[in-house]
């Protein structure tokens, strides 16, 4: 009966939304009256999980898992929900956990709610509050069926340590034949994921050009942060689609989203209007932008980008 949590891992190393989804199965858990399973298909050291209240560890480790897909991790997750008898299962809302939990839903035929952020505020009825109109609005959803699957906004419920056991424990599910074979992954290195940056800058038409993108990367890798784009900007070839951000592009939950030459078109609003803090860089004080913003720079982002790398480095360099 305990909460089951997927913990998402890349190249034997979980990523950050694995802790935050933990601790919010924890904090389930608590409600329930019950303990934490975690689920993690070929990670290394399991033993973190304990600091974010899982008590045990399921490990599957199988090298034909290394790629991901939807359809194989749905299914291994669905046996491991029946191994434990769960009734609550929690996943992140990243690009591969909102495509896996659909098939889960339907294996499980349990209930799903997405982009949930915070603990339920009811365990009977199960009831969570989600982000509603592209994060302009809220509601509160009940999951009324035997299993529910609660999908974690990225940086909505944070990390809370619970000290737990984490007790591993070798799970062997019978691996179903999906018909994709994968050839090779290219993977950017040395970067910074849109999906993982605490920190996002973000660029538009307003730099004029590829050429002028390099304060864009020198801010990004002062700050510790993903580079992205608008969606011109990545339809012109400046910048490749993978940082195109947006409603038609990546979603960004970041804790701080800078925009530098952006206008603020409705479809890029609605996709990186859950982020926490929100900077506008323009020259056009009519942008609109700066109405969702809460801060705004009006300058020539070539005069007000330098200054604002200059001083960040010597902020850095009186506190290092």
């Amino acid at each position: 009966m305990s909460v089951l949590v997927y913990t998402e891992s890349e190249e034997g190393k979980f990523k950050k939304v694995a802790f935050e989804v933990a601790s919010y199965a924890k904090a389930v858990a608590d409600q329930m009256g019950t303990t934490v399973t975690a689920i993690t298909i070929n990670a290394n050291d399991v033993s973190e999980l304990g600091t974010y209240g899982v008590d045990k560890v399921l490990k599957v480790n199988d090298s034909k898992l290394d790629a991901f897909n939807a359809r194989t991790y749905a299914n291994i997750i669905k046996q491991a929900a029946e191994k434990e008898g769960t009734k609550v299962v929690v996943v992140s809302s990243s690009a591969d956990s909102k495509y896996l939990a659909p098939l889960l839903a339907v294996g499980l035929d349990a209930g799903y709610a997405s982009n949930v952020v915070e603990a339920p505020t009811s365990a009977s009825p199960f009831t969570v509050k989600r982000t509603a109109f592209t994060n302009k609005a809220f509601n509160f959803s009940t999951i009324d069926t035997d299993v529910k699957i609660v999908g974690v906004s990225k940086n909505a419920f944070g990390l809370k340590e619970n000290s737990a056991s984490a007790a591993a424990e070798d799970f062997s599910p019978s691996i179903p034949e999906n018909g994709v074979h994968v050839e090779s992954v290219d993977k950017a290195t040395n970067t910074v994921t849109i999906a993982d940056a605490e920190i996002v800058v973000s660029g538009g038409r307003g730099l004029k050009g590829p050429e002028n993108w390099g304060m864009i990367e020198e801010l990004a890798q002062v700050l510790g942060a993903a580079t992205a784009c608008s969606k011109p900007v990545s339809d012109l070839g400046w910048r490749p689609h993978s940082e195109h951000v947006g409603q038609t592009g990546k979603p960004v939950a970041a804790n701080l989203y800078i925009a530098i030459g952006i206008s603020g078109a409705i479809q890029h609003l609605a996709g990186i209007n859950a982020s926490k803090v929100k900077v506008v860089i323009n020259s056009d004080p009519e942008a609109p932008f700066f109405k969702a913003a809460d801060y705004g720079v009006v300058g020539d982002a070539f005069e007000v980008v330098p200054k604002l790398i200059e001083k960040l480095k010597e902020f850095k360099a009186q506190n290092a």
